[in-house]
């Protein structure tokens, strides 16, 4: 949003003229209009320019929260749209965030659907969002749509962040234990040989030659170590940003044999409660499906529920197809037919998707409980083979001096 000088010719034939405030020069041409004000002249106010700092684009998840709980009280109360969206983004303290209300209530203004304002701003509001507001829009229950949607988020972001904590947890640990074998390689290690040898000691124990050994090629390769690091790093970005690559990783991911279940559960969840949410909103089912596909957050998942939709159109039940991909764990197939035949299918996967919630909870403390020794052996190991590789030749020299005493 920004200010616009303007002049134009009121509805009497009055010359007026004055400043604005409007997403663009186009928006400001219809507020004026609107306001049976024909501009003949709309600058934008250069004095009051303001500096954007570039954004991902992305907003947080606590902030989407409290801007959909808070638009659900508005509406509830039986404030218009456009004067909710104008006090939500007078009130926003993140200034990305802030022009993205200011843009979407320009949209909701010019007589257009919030659902289609909310579409300008993909990073901002994904498929399923803008899907389950349309739904309220239609089904006139706009508020309690952006009460459930508000829940969804902050459900599935707590399953996301345990998750993403699981695995971050061993991947740091490694990396420290490299840099810090690395440190003492590069640094630690040289300083000791140098010692050794001026002491005149030719015959170092085995374990001490192959530590010096493994230093001096170290050094003398540092260089090349890190730019193959680096390529490798790269390499690997390249891969997974490719379809081949993001397909392959996914497979892999889901078939670990200790990330592998966890995965899979934290999937089950996503899918569930996604399609559960959007099923009790009144989205049709082959909509639901495939708003639920392109949010799976894995490609193996999205191709099986892609594979269900197809087969969804095709007459069949969501059951059936659901247990030829193999993907989905036979408690899940079996509830979700339960639901079907019930007619209580939104309920049945919100049941399910709450019973994997806490399937992943129980998944990340194992896990965390079963890496932490093992990281601990492995970086604890590391750090000490070098250590006391240094030192034997020092308790060898030690048991020399004795012995000739």
């Amino acid at each position: 949003m920004g200010k616009f000088n303007w002049e134009g010719t009121s509805a009497e034939g009055l010359r007026k003229k004055g400043v604005i405030e409007a997403a663009s020069v186009e928006d400001a041409r219809k507020k004026l209009l609107s306001v049976q004000i024909e501009p003949t002249s709309v600058k934008r106010n250069l004095t009051n320019i303001e500096i954007v700092l570039p954004s991902t684009g992305r907003v947080k998840s606590k902030t989407l929260v409290v801007f959909t709980r808070q638009l659900a009280t508005m509406i509830d109360a039986g404030l218009p749209l456009v004067q909710c969206l104008d006090i939500l983004g007078t009130q926003e303290p993140d200034p990305h965030f802030k022009r993205v209300i200011q843009g979407i209530k320009a949209h909701v203004e010019t007589g257009g659907t919030l659902a289609d304002g909310l579409k300008k701003y993909p990073r901002a509001f994904d498929t399923l969002f803008v899907s389950l507001v349309q739904a309220g829009e239609v089904g006139g229950i706009l508020d309690t749509i952006l009460n459930r949607l508000a829940a969804y988020v902050e459900k599935n972001q707590k399953t996301v962040q345990k998750v993403k904590g699981a695995m971050k947890y061993p991947t740091f640990v490694m990396i420290a234990a490299v840099v810090i074998v690395g440190f003492m390689l590069w640094k630690i290690v040289p300083q000791f040989a140098g010692m050794f040898m001026s002491l005149g000691g030719n015959e170092l124990p085995k374990l001490t030659a192959i530590v010096v050994a493994a230093s001096n090629w170290f050094v003398a390769h540092i260089i090349l170590i890190i730019l193959i690091i680096a390529a490798a790093i790269t390499a690997f970005v390249l891969f997974k940003r490719s379809k081949f690559g993001r397909r392959t990783l996914d497979m892999i991911a889901l078939k670990l044999p200790v990330l592998g279940p966890l995965v899979q559960k934290s999937a089950v969840a996503r899918f569930t409660r996604t399609l559960g949410t959007l099923v009790s909103s009144g989205v049709p089912i082959m909509e639901g499906l495939d708003v639920v596909a392109r949010s799976a957050g894995n490609v193996m998942i999205e191709e099986a529920i892609q594979y269900t939709r197809t087969k969804v159109g095709e007459g069949l039940s969501i059951a059936g197809p659901l247990e030829e991909t193999n993907v989905f764990p036979k408690m899940v197939v079996q509830m979700v037919g339960v639901g079907e035949q019930t007619g209580a299918l939104d309920i049945m996967l919100t049941k399910i998707a709450d019973f994997y919630d806490d399937e992943v909870d129980v998944a990340v403390d194992s896990l965390t409980s079963l890496l932490e020794p093992i990281l601990m052996v492995v970086i604890g190991g590391s750090v000490g083979v070098v250590l006391i590789s240094m030192y034997l030749p020092i308790f060898g020299m030690a048991d020399n001096i004795s012995g000739q005493k």
